[in-house]
């Protein structure tokens, strides 16, 4: 079975250095260096697209730019690539966002996938007007998704819920495909919303071991439900011709770090409601000692930046087999990135892809049998 990659999109900028923010934290200084304007982001993309990604994700809140307008645009630059676009649910209406992404669907040729993402971050939630608890917002995402779900499969849906409220709703015209649902969270209920509703569960980078307890976990509830489901692992990536390289730019990065900024992060990250952002910060406990938390797997970014906050780093063939270590456990998605994204694009494109490929992990989703000969964006 073939691996799917997907690559990020970086709406709150990029850099030579490690943009920070997310979870409730506003986006450093360093995401100024390439502003994410239109033309940036499509350049990204139309590299993603060539070397083998089958998608790229958005993120989503007040620190980058909203993906649903952004997504829309740099898709008229690309021809096959798809776009896991960021969305939480009870900011809209459900009729209203099983509508927008049917209109994706038929603007883009099919290439919406949805990534569900409930909100961790109370403070955040209110400035947006959305007053519920944790619990409650998972409840509510719930009952967004069988809405939703209900519309796309042609159906007239009544919904009297304990959050929403729909009558008589329909679409005139259902998305054809349907998109893939991506979610992720490591809560109880997070789980129990995952069972029930969701294509592909997704994790934050911890080491192989923990994630196999979480899609254990993750699956077993599932088959209670009598669903399967997909799962993937949203990591970062440092690859080079030679780990010693690949390390050396890690280091870097770790030198940009200003204490004051790290201080300051880490400080909104502990005010975390997100059990899986609670989870990232156990992992370096914020020091920069201890940072390779298991071979070849670095938890330095998560320092300054909320959300994702471990890379694989190494040569390209030691950064493969990590990649085969975590397929071990049950991962068939990778979503990745990488500062800067249009660079690191081209070294995990040219460097480790070709090598899963020749291990027979990965093939091209277009039928390419070698990277692209033009654009090598590689520093």
């Amino acid at each position: 079975m073939s691996l799917t990659f997907h690559w990020f999109l970086p709406t709150n900028g990029d850099s030579r250095h490690v943009v920070g923010g997310g979870h409730g934290t506003p986006a450093t200084e360093s995401g100024h260096d390439r502003p994410p304007t239109v033309g940036y982001l499509s350049q990204i993309a139309r590299a993603a697209e060539d070397l083998g990604f089958v998608g790229v994700l958005t993120p989503t809140g007040a620190w980058c730019e909203d993906a649903w307008l952004t997504t829309a645009m740099v898709a008229q630059h690309t021809e096959r690539l798809k776009f896991l676009v960021a969305f939480r649910p009870g900011f809209v209406s459900p009729t209203l966002a099983a509508q927008m992404a049917s209109t994706f669907q038929r603007h883009t040729g099919g290439r919406l996938l949805l990534n569900v993402v409930t909100g961790g971050e109370s403070p955040e939630q209110r400035a947006y007007g959305d007053f519920l608890d944790k619990d409650a917002r998972y409840r509510r995402t719930g009952e967004f998704l069988e809405v939703v779900r209900g519309l796309w499969a042609g159906e007239t849906v009544d919904l009297r819920g304990e959050h929403l409220r729909v009558e008589d709703a329909r679409l005139a015209r259902v998305p054809d495909p349907v998109p893939e649902v991506y979610f992720g969270g490591s809560s109880p209920i997070a789980v129990e919303v995952a069972a029930r509703h969701v294509d592909v569960y997704l994790t934050w980078g911890e080491p192989p071991a923990q994630v196999a307890e979480k899609i254990a976990r993750t699956r077993a509830s599932a088959e209670r439900e009598g669903r399967t489901l997909r799962f993937g692992v949203r990591l970062h990536v440092i690859t080079r011709d030679t780990a010693e390289a690949a390390w050396a730019q890690a280091h870097r990065l770790l030198d940009g770090f200003d204490p004051r900024t790290v201080a300051s992060v880490q400080a909104g990250l502990a005010r975390s409601e997100s059990e899986g952002q609670r989870r990232m910060l156990a992992l370096h406990g914020g020091s920069r000692d201890g940072l390779e938390i298991h071979p070849n797997l670095w938890a330095g970014i998560g320092l300054v930046r909320g959300g994702a906050g471990t890379a694989l780093v190494g040569s390209h063939d030691e950064v493969a087999e990590r990649i085969e270590e975590y397929a071990s456990v049950g991962i068939e998605e990778f979503v990745l990135s990488g500062y800067p994204h249009l660079e690191e694009a081209y070294w995990f494109g040219e460097g480790v892809l070709p090598r899963l490929r020749a291990r027979g992990r990965w093939r091209h989703p277009y039928g390419r049998t070698a990277a692209p000969s033009v654009g090598a964006g590689r520093p």
